[in-house]
């Protein structure tokens, strides 16, 4: 599959829109074209380890979910790990593509896996995303009365010659009297001249309101999510359930003041990756999350309620092997899609 082609399917499958303005998403590494994809591989993070196997596996794309390239880079030379990176793989003709914080707000992304391990749950997105554009085509609208047709004319011909402005107006009354009702959608840079406008030209119209618009939220979408369990469960049960669904021997567990292991738990607040400014102040039983500081911690159990930490990319990693399925589907298995086996968290207990 041609690399643009494949990109264009992978934004349909979770929009770059979703992800937070901050991060760093997209395609970073970018062979000269044409690139012909034919094996896509799947990281949580690129690695000299992970792009030894890459290479040894022939891959054409690497999707790191973690961007390997976050902070710009001035120069690439030997000198750093992430600058080797971006030199093999350009050199070894491989693209590389980090989605980050678009699966985490996804539908069907990592925060969405990551309540998977909960057991039956309804949630929603703690932080819920925005359309990307007004669907207005505006940022603001303005609506005033216009009494006299030869005022109407004056005022639809001057704000209709203003770039960024829709224009719809209706007949109404006021009373015994009839106006005209003027409605316009205005970019944040033709506000500026309608209210010029009508600053200058008082005479004209009558009761007058400015509006901000919002873009409208998202269905499921956005960061963290809020689940309220269809059962409660003590507290060491809730535990159990979650190191099975990582696959972990070990979790770190912060007991909330006057919480035990047999406290029930029905309601989970939880954030993939590092949850600390998701999760703060979020009313819950628990907080389930990769890391947090360790005074979020302490502000979290004064409030009663209990964290478990299980290290950052071990709250990401399991939601590759139903990527990797997905996108099977997705692009209706046109690309061979291979999941690393030498990518792991960093930390372990010893």
């Amino acid at each position: 599959m041609d690399l643009k082609t494949l990109l264009s399917s992978l934004n349909d499958f979770a929009p770059l829109s979703f992800a937070e303005s901050w991060d760093n998403v997209g395609l970073l590494v970018e062979p000269s074209p044409p690139h012909t994809v034919n094996t896509l591989f799947l990281t949580n993070d690129l690695t000299k380890e992970v792009m030894d196997e890459a290479l040894q596996k022939k891959a054409d794309l690497i999707l790191s979910y973690h961007p390997p390239i976050f902070r710009p880079l001035k120069r690439i030379t030997w000198e750093t790990w992430k600058e080797r990176l971006v030199i093999r793989a350009l050199e070894n003709r491989v693209a590389v593509y980090s989605p980050h914080t678009a699966y985490d707000a996804a539908p069907q992304g990592v925060n969405s896996w990551l309540a998977k391990g909960l057991g039956a749950c309804t949630s929603h997105p703690i932080h819920p995303s925005t359309a990307a554009s007004y669907p207005t085509g505006g940022t603001h609208r303005v609506e005033f009365n216009v009494n006299h047709t030869q005022d109407l004319e004056k005022v639809l011909s001057t704000v209709k010659a203003i770039a960024g402005v829709s224009v719809t107006s209706f007949s109404a009354r006021s009373g015994d009297e009839e106006h005209t009702r003027v409605s316009l959608n205005c970019t944040q840079q033709a506000l500026l001249q309608v209210v010029a406008f009508l600053s200058q030209n008082r005479q004209l119209y009558q009761k007058t309101e400015i509006l901000s618009l919002e873009k409208p939220l998202l269905v499921h979408t956005g960061m963290g999510r809020l689940c309220t369990l269809h059962e409660s469960v003590p507290l060491a049960t809730m535990i159990e359930r979650i190191k099975t669904h990582l696959k972990l021997p070990h979790v770190r567990l912060s007991l909330g003041e006057g919480r035990t292991l047999e406290s029930q738990v029905s309601v989970v607040a939880l954030c993939a990756g590092s949850g600390s400014s998701v999760l703060k102040g979020v009313e819950a039983d628990l907080y389930l999350t990769g890391e947090m500081s360790h005074h979020d911690v302490l502000d979290a159990a004064s409030q009663g309620v209990s964290v478990i930490l299980c290290e950052h990319s071990n709250t990401e990693r399991g939601f590759l092997s139903d990527l990797r399925d997905m996108l099977g589907v997705h692009l209706e298995n046109k690309v061979n899609i291979i999941l690393s086996e030498t990518d792991k968290d960093p930390l372990h207990v010893v």
